[in-house]
């Protein structure tokens, strides 16, 4: 069972706030999984405006930005069940979000999921 002490779940949101951080300007970065994120970004990035259209990628709330790119990466890399991945995107969003940031993720990662 996932708890905030997980240490996936807190390697993630550590990630997670590095990508954020570098959204605004670049970083050197200190976390090896950021670090991988970010080497794959122009993939990723293309990933979310096929599932996302409407939303243009400079256009996207920043944490939103951050989570999807994380979750997508983590799809990609696929040792880690697609459901679970989306499911700690979700909850991350919860917390750092906006209060429709769940729901966009969730049917970001949905539709990526279902092109697999």
């Amino acid at each position: 069972m996932k708890t905030a002490k997980d240490p996936r779940h807190i390697q993630r949101r550590e990630a997670i706030k590095a990508l954020f951080a570098d959204s605004f300007a670049k970083q050197d970065l200190d976390n090896e999984l950021a670090e991988k994120v970010l080497e794959q970004k122009e993939k990723i990035d293309a990933r979310i405006v096929a599932a996302a259209p409407a939303w243009p990628i400079d256009k996207l709330n920043k944490i939103d930005l951050a989570i999807l790119r994380l979750s997508i990466y983590e799809l990609l890399i696929g040792n880690i069940p697609p459901k679970v991945i989306i499911d700690e995107a979700v909850e991350i969003a919860k917390e750092y979000g906006s209060e429709s940031s769940p729901s966009f993720v969730n049917g970001v990662l949905g539709t990526i999921y279902k092109e697999e």
